[in-house]
């Protein structure tokens, strides 16, 4: 149940210093316990002001405008009292006064959400996806500088707007390093994030109105490529005299018989492995981007790859199974392999783990439940983002009907 407010204006005199027998008159706002002043800039001599009725006495001319003046004062300051309520808000006399004299409140700024994010998001975010927003407040600063020139604004300036000028500042920035233009689900993950940023400030009652409410934001569906048996084979069967490629393709062979994301191959530990059920070894772990628990069965190609570096100096100094390369390094030698395989495709540390989805698990008639649980999805809806049914999948499961048809 609601605390009932008590609400009350009186009108004061104090006495002028600069003219002892004259009165300057202040309205006295009053809520619960709390009390603001407002100076009226109006006088009045000693004599002519009753204290009880907060009025002027007398039938002269400027004592009747005098209390026109104080009964238009209280029904404005009323009606303030009264929209405020309406809009939601507990009214404080400080933010009576504030509206009445016309002082708006500033409130927080962008970056005060951006910065209280940062702040409760540390325990609950994988320290990539803090990258990523570290990134999208990147570039609301450098909107901020090119659109308005100023470094910060606050949050009751954001509007549609604002985010749709935000969306066409993203999709036509034109990088100054090494990177590609954003396209359109690159722009729409920014937009994402600082819709979530938006949607904590107003959780936090810092933002009166939902800026976003008129906006959608929209993903196209993208075909994320993956390799096809004769393509991974190609890569298994190659001979690198150079040690860092030959590193990087076992851990790419390792994540396409696995499914591990690069940074939960990276952090796998000796202690992570366990015998399961059928006697075989397996890797029981939980996704590092998400905390989804995972139990994947180590196929035998996986575990020679394993054997190979688990006993490493450097997996050891780790306390990790392989030694420990940057995502960049990977993905840079990667194009190596490519190249020295005759892959035309961009080949990616993620690309493995659309290969494990694809190619190795549902293509060979691994239920895409099982794939699910193996990739540390919560949902199937996920999986099939991830994994599509291959057409000699298709062609395979077409020729078992036929035969049964016949």
């Amino acid at each position: 149940m609601k605390e009932k407010q008590t609400f009350g204006i009186q009108f004061v005199g104090r006495k002028n210093r600069e003219k002892e027998k004259n009165l300057t008159l202040f309205a006295r706002i009053t809520v619960n316990s709390a009390v603001s002043e407002i100076s009226l800039k109006q006088n009045i001599a000693s004599q002519d002001w009753n204290p009880i009725s907060g009025t002027g006495k007398g039938r002269k001319t400027e004592i009747k405008e005098l209390n026109r003046f104080l009964d238009q004062v209280r029904t404005r300051l009323n009606n303030i009292y009264r929209e405020l309520l309406v809009d939601g808000d507990l009214p404080s006399p400080s933010i009576i006064k504030n509206h009445f004299l016309g002082i708006e409140e500033q409130g927080k700024s962008i970056l005060d959400a951006f910065d209280y994010h940062k702040m409760v998001a540390v325990g609950d975010l994988s320290y990539n996806t803090l990258k990523h927003y570290k990134t999208t407040e990147k570039y609301i600063k450098e909107f901020l500088l090119v659109q308005f020139k100023t470094t910060d604004v606050y949050l009751r300036t954001i509007n549609f707007k604002f985010i749709t000028d935000f969306e066409y500042f993203l999709r036509n920035r034109k990088p100054t390093d090494h990177q590609k233009p954003l396209q359109n689900n690159g722009v729409m993950k920014h937009i994402e994030r600082f819709r979530k940023v938006i949607n904590l400030a107003q959780n936090l009652d810092w933002l009166k109105v939902d800026p976003f409410r008129n906006y959608q934001i929209k993903f196209k569906k993208v075909e994320v490529g993956y390799l096809e048996p004769d393509e991974l084979q190609r890569i298994e069967s190659a001979v690198f005299k150079l040690e860092r490629l030959e590193f990087t393709r076992d851990i790419f062979i390792f994540s396409c018989y696995t499914g591990m994301a690069y940074i939960d191959v990276m952090q796998l530990t000796p202690q992570e492995i366990h015998p399961g059920i059928d006697g075989n070894y397996w890797i029981i772990s939980s996704r590092q981007k998400t905390g989804n628990h995972f139990r994947i069965p180590i196929l035998p190609k996986a575990w020679s790859i394993v054997e190979k570096y688990i006993h490493h100096p450097r997996s050891q100094f780790n306390g990790t199974v392989f030694p420990v390369m940057s995502n960049q390094k990977l993905n840079s030698y990667l194009k190596e392999v490519a190249d020295f395989c005759s892959i035309s495709k961009n080949l990616t540390f993620h690309l493995a783990r659309h290969t494990f989805a694809t190619s190795v698990t549902l293509a060979n008639g691994v239920p895409i439940e099982t794939v699910s649980k193996m990739l540390g999805h919560t949902s199937i809806k996920t999986t099939q983002i991830y994994a599509r049914i291959v057409d000699s999948k298709i062609s395979e499961d077409m020729k078992k009907l036929k035969l049964k048809l016949n």
